[in-house]
C-alpha cells in the first residue's frame, strides 16, 4: 500500500514538474537579467534593475513570488555570452530588462535556442523586431525616435544635407543609421545621401571604418574619444557644401555628453539629439559636467516622469528618489511582465507565456500596450529638450526656434 501511494506520489508530482518550465519552483518564479551592473553605461543597467525589482516586490503569481536574479556584463557582448549561458544552466523562466543592442545581439540567438522569452530589453534596435526567438518588446524602436526628430526637423525648415549623425560603431549606432535612412529614403533630394548611408551600413566585421563616407561620425564602443567622429563630420560639411545643423546621435551618455561639449569647444552650435537609450540622468550629469547648459534634445518612450498615470504614481512611490526615465522604463517592463503572467490560464510555461502575449492587449495603469500584429507594446514617442540641468517637454513647433 505504501510502495502504491509512494509511486502515486511520484508520478503526481513529475507530472506537476514536467508542466512548469524551467524557473517555476512551488514557491516562487526566477527570471533572469544581464545587464551593465559595473561598466561605463552602468547608470543604465543599475536603473533598469531597480525598475524590475521595484515592480516585482510584493508580488504574487498563482501563489509564487517573482525572484529577479542579474548578473554583470560591462556592456561587452563576450561577457553577455558568459551570464546569459549560466543563468540558463541554473534555470530562469525568461529574459528580462537586458540592457544593449551589441550585447542583444549575441543574447538573442542563444535564448531562442534554449526557447528562453526574451522580454522588455532596453533596446530600441531592429534585430528584436521580431527578432530571433521569443522576443516581447516595451518601447519603441529607435527607427521611431529618429523618425521623430528628423520629420520635426524637416517641418522647421532643415534640408536632407543639413542633418547628420554622430554614432556607436556597432549594431546599436547603425540601428540609429537605420533610422536616419528611413526618414530621408522618400525625400527626392536624399537619394545621393541615402547611397553614402547604405555604404555605411554595408560595413562589416568588427568596428570597421565607418568614418570620411557620407553625414556620419562613429567611435567605437566603450571609448570617449570624439575626435574622429566629429572630424568626419567637418568632411561631409566640406563635402557637400552644407553644415551640420541638427545631428542626431546614438551613443552611450559618457560618450554623447562628451561629444556635444567637444563639438562646443570646437565652435559648432550644432543642436543635438539622443535617443532614449543614452539615458536622461546619466547624460543630464554628463553634460553638466562639461558644461553644456543647451542644445541637446533627448526623445522618450516612457510618459512624463511628473505625469498623473497611475504607473508613474505606483513607480514614483516604489522608487522614491531613485525614479529615472530608465528606472520608470524597468518598472513598467516589470509590470508587463506581471500582467502577461497573470492572464495566462492554466500551467505557467514558456509557451503558455508567449501565446498570452500574441495580438493581445494591456492596460499597465494607464499605459496601453498593443502587440496586435507585432512583437512590441508601445509606440510612444516624446521630445526633451536639455535646458539648464532641466528636460522640457517640446513639441514640434517649439523646434524651428532652436535653429
Amino acid at each position: 500500500m505504501r510502495k502504491t501511494i509512494s509511486l502515486l506520489f511520484g508520478l503526481a508530482l513529475s507530472q506537476l514538474v514536467a508542466a512548469q518550465s524551467p524557473g517555476v519552483y512551488g514557491d516562487r518564479i526566477v527570471v533572469g537579467g544581464v545587464l551593465d551592473l559595473e561598466g561605463q553605461s552602468r547608470g543604465l543597467g543599475l536603473n533598469m534593475r531597480d525598475g524590475v525589482l521595484a515592480a516585482f516586490e510584493g508580488v504574487s503569481i498563482k501563489g509564487r513570488r517573482l525572484e529577479y536574479v542579474t548578473l554583470n556584463d560591462s556592456y561587452t557582448p563576450d561577457l553577455t555570452v558568459e551570464q546569459i549561458n549560466r543563468l540558463i544552466r541554473d534555470g530562469v523562466f525568461a529574459m528580462i530588462g537586458n540592457v544593449g543592442t551589441p550585447t542583444a545581439q549575441v543574447a538573442l540567438p542563444i535564448l531562442a535556442d534554449n526557447k528562453v522569452p526574451a522580454v522588455g530589453f532596453f533596446t530600441g534596435a531592429g534585430l528584436l523586431r521580431p527578432g530571433v526567438g521569443d522576443v516581447i518588446n516595451f518601447r519603441a524602436s529607435y527607427v521611431q525616435e529618429t523618425a521623430k526628430v528628423i520629420e520635426q526637423g524637416f517641418r522647421a525648415g532643415l534640408q536632407a544635407s543639413e542633418i547628420c549623425a554622430y554614432v556607436q560603431n556597432d549594431a546599436y549606432g547603425m540601428a540609429g543609421v537605420e533610422g536616419i535612412k528611413l526618414a530621408l529614403q522618400n525625400n527626392v533630394r536624399s537619394r545621393d545621401i541615402v547611397e553614402k548611408l547604405d555604404t555605411i551600413l554595408a560595413k562589416s566585421g568588427d568596428s570597421p571604418e565607418r568614418n570620411g563616407i557620407g553625414p556620419v561620425g562613429v567611435y567605437q564602443r566603450n571609448t570617449l574619444t570624439s575626435r574622429a567622429g566629429f572630424e568626419s563630420l567637418k568632411e561631409w560639411e566640406k563635402a557637400s557644401n552644407s553644415r551640420c545643423r541638427l545631428v542626431v546621435t546614438v551613443g552611450t551618455y559618457n560618450a554623447i555628453g562628451r561629444f556635444a561639449a567637444y563639438s562646443k569647444q570646437r565652435g559648432e552650435d550644432w543642436l543635438i539629439s539622443a535617443v532614449s537609450f543614452t539615458g536622461a540622468e546619466n547624460l543630464r550629469d554628463t553634460l553638466d559636467r562639461f558644461g553644456v547648459t543647451d542644445k541637446v534634445i533627448l526623445t522618450q518612450v516612457v510618459p512624463d516622469l511628473e505625469s498623473d498615470l497611475p504607473i508613474v504614481k505606483e513607480a514614483r512611490s516604489a522608487l522614491g528618489e531613485r525614479l529615472n526615465v530608465v528606472s520608470l522604463e524597468g518598472y513598467i517592463v516589470g509590470k508587463m511582465f506581471v500582467a502577461i503572467m497573470q492572464s495566462i490560464k492554466g500551467d505557467l510555461t514558456r509557451e503558455s507565456f508567449v501565446r498570452a502575449t500574441r495580438n493581445a492587449e494591456f492596460n499597465i495603469g494607464g499605459v496601453a500596450l498593443d502587440f496586435r500584429g507585432d512583437n512590441q507594446g508601445s509606440d510612444l514617442v516624446t521630445m526633451t529638450y536639455f535646458n539648464n540641468k532641466s528636460y522640457l517637454p517640446i513639441e514640434g513647433s517649439q523646434l524651428a526656434r532652436l535653429f
